[in-house]
């Protein structure tokens, strides 16, 4: 541990009462050394990270650490005191102090060392031998692990030579066990435990496989180690990452410190489940979107959300693609879908051929749409069993015609199906092979016949249906859904309403027709109204707005010409009944008109910056000025008959907040 720690970074009489004035004495050790720049910010850090969960442990030891920007190198202190110091430790004062201090971005092979000190906390000769040291140079070389010199009257013991031992008899095979080890900083706790836990597994006669998931990074245990082993122990203060591979054993899940404090209870523990047969199921991870949902979510809300991851990971697909063949229509014209493959001729020197390239790229990325909707529907539904099934499903719907709803359907169905094969009781020979194998081959077997042969058609022709509805849109018919359309964007600014609407729209893009090309030009038109409109308004009457609002007001319009609609919510956030009714109206007003122009468009973003891809532009504009105008006009009136705004009024405090915690998406 060479640089980590030296003689004057060591208080042997380290006179400090309480754990915080411990830390500060070692921290002033650190500043003078030139490896903290400020002392007040790195003992907050610490002091954070303590708040987090006490560092006392049992044998009188105190480890404050932290991970901070203050830190300039990987940096220990050691402080040793003689009334000892309360760090929360269950058996009483620490009187071995150790402040470590890690930069923000600390690298592994620091980190690595002071992981090895932590393991070395663990041995009691080692900690002997720093209550006994009596010059801090010694300590220091001791913490270090170089060979120390014997003290003043010390002398060397003599090493006695080692006695023959005895052939030892066969042995079967051990308990074995695989331990994962986890805090909230990675650099000590994680380390300890592991440590602890090895030491206690070779006490018992138990092989025990430790992964440490710290600062330095992890790594895997051995496949085969996990499949052999006969039990499994988390000792964790933070999630543990893969830990679906430990799936179907008998499985103890405590805190980090206890895999300190009391390694050997925790093996038999384990012990004693595994001899109760307490396998269960393969535990079936929460799937993404129910991580975090509240109980009381009902099966519509779960659905919702479930929807929405597929149509947040396929709209960059749309985004991609449509903006490649929208770019391709610019440059070689209407007919570039009809250039036979680049890959048999490309000209450099001609646009044609780069147009076609454009337009065969896109249309690549097209192809994947409807698959990744379906795939990671199911993966919002039951995690990545649902992937293999829901892009099978997708790719059918695809081949049976059945579009966008085809692939809706297959990622239902996927996220179904999986999750029935997971609650299927299987016995313990078999669940090795359950995620790679069995569910894989049964839910895509079982998907592929349902969309093949019970609900493609009828999807297909849904599907027809649609399309032909809306390629004959005209007159009333089409003002009314451009209006719809519009309300639902401008309703909750981005949320799931908004979202529908634009999953409708990008959707119509997998099969695109007149009539799809114009409910993606009206849905992108009204979607910018509400930023733009909010903009305008505090240009033409700033009185009414707060001073946060105004600021919010000049980056709106960015936000709204690039059709980012959440440019508007610190504005809804602060004043909703009046903000959300007038961007609703102007939506409407704009996308009742973009209909009525006839507007296409066939990318499926960008705002002002793809005008030149849009039939009809100047009346496009046209119809997002008119709803710019009436949201401005209406807002403003309506704010008028309330009165200007006192700065500092609650509305300004929520306008902040919204607009630092508003997300940049359309």
């Amino acid at each position: 541990m060479s640089e980590l720690i030296t003689a004057e970074l060591v208080d042997l009489d380290l006179s400090a009462e309480t754990k915080d004035a411990a830390a500060r004495a070692l921290a002033e050790r650190m500043v003078t050394a030139g490896r903290v720049t400020d002392l007040e910010g790195f003992l907050a850090d610490v002091a954070a990270r303590e708040a987090q969960m006490p560092t006392g442990l049992d044998g009188g030891i105190g480890i404050p650490h932290c991970r901070s920007e203050h830190v300039t190198a990987p940096t220990l202190a050691f402080g040793r005191s003689a009334r000892g110091i309360d760090f929360g430790a269950p058996d009483g004062p620490a009187d071995l102090i150790f402040l470590i201090a890690a930069p923000a971005g600390g690298d592994a092979d620091h980190l690595s060392i002071l992981s090895t000190l932590a393991r070395h906390l663990m041995d009691e000769a080692f900690t002997a031998a720093l209550r006994s040291a009596a010059e801090p140079g010694r300590a220091a070389a001791l913490i270090r692990g170089e060979a120390p010199q014997p003290e003043a009257g010390e002398a060397a013991a003599p090493t006695p030579e080692p006695e023959p031992e005895p052939e030892p008899a066969p042995a079967p095979a051990p308990f074995r066990i695989v331990a994962v080890t986890s805090c909230p900083t990675g650099i000590a706790h994680t380390y300890m435990a592991a440590e602890s836990l090895e030491k206690a597994g070779r006490a018992a006669g138990v092989e025990v496989f430790v992964e440490t998931q710290g600062s330095a990074g992890f790594e895997r245990l051995d496949p085969r180690l996990v499949a052999d082993a006969d039990a499994v122990i988390f000792a964790h203060d933070v999630g543990i990452r893969d830990k679906d591979r430990f799936a179907g054993k008998p499985t103890l899940d405590v805190g980090v410190k206890a895999g300190i404090n009391r390694p050997a209870e925790l093996i038999a523990e384990v012990r004693e489940k595994a001899e109760r047969g307490e396998t269960g199921a393969p535990a079936r991870a929460a799937a993404p979107m129910d991580k975090d949902a509240d109980a009381a979510d009902g099966y519509a809300t779960r659905l919702r959300k479930w929807l929405m991851t597929g149509v947040s990971y396929m709209v960059p697909f749309v985004a991609a693609g449509g903006l490649l063949i929208a770019l391709a229509f610019a440059l070689g014209g209407y007919t570039v879908n009809k250039v036979p493959s680049v890959a048999d001729h490309f000209v450099w020197t001609e646009s044609a051929g780069w147009a076609a390239l454009l337009f065969q790229i896109g249309s690549v990325a097209f192809g994947f749409l409807v698959p990744v909707l379906a795939g990671f529907i199911a993966y919002g539904m039951a995690d990545r069993p649902g992937l293999v099934p829901g892009f099978v499903g997708g790719a059918i719907a695809l081949t049976v015609n059945a579009g966008f709803l085809g692939g809706l359907i297959a990622g239902l169905l996927a996220g179904a199906v999986v999750g029935a094969v997971q609650r299927i009781g299987i016995p313990p020979v078999l669940r090795g092979i359950m995620p790679v194998v069995v569910i894989p081959l049964v839910s895509s077997a079982v998907v592929g016949f349902l969309m093949f042969l019970v609900v493609g058609k009828p999807i297909a022709a849904l599907q027809k249906g649609l399309t032909d509805w809306l390629s004959g849109l005209t007159g009333a018919n089409a003002v009314i859904l451009g209006a719809l359309l519009g309300l639902m964007m401008c309703f909750d600014l981005g949320g799931p309403l908004n979202k529908v609407a634009y999953a409708f729209a990008v959707g119509g893009l997998a099969n695109p027709n007149e009539g799809s090309l114009k409910v993606m030009a009206a849905v992108m038109a009204a979607g910018m109204v509400p930023p733009l409109a909010m903009a305008l308004a505090t240009t033409v009457r700033g009185r009414l707005f707060t001073a946060a609002e105004r600021e919010n007001g000049k980056a709106a319009w960015v936000l709204g010409a690039s059709f980012i609609t959440e440019g508007a919510i610190p504005f809804a956030a602060a004043d909703p009944l009046r903000v959300i009714p007038s961007a609703m109206a102007g939506g409407a007003v704009t996308g009742a008109l973009s209909m009525a122009f006839g507007c296409t468009l066939r990318a499926p973003h960008g705002g002002i910056f793809v005008v030149p891809l849009i039939g009809q532009p100047l009346l496009y504009l046209l119809a997002v000025v008119a709803g710019t105008g009436v949201s401005a006009a209406l807002v403003t009136a309506l704010k008028g008959l309330r009165g200007a705004p006192a700065e500092g009024s609650p509305g300004t405090a929520a306008a902040t907040a919204g607009e630092r915690d508003a997300p940049v998406a359309a």
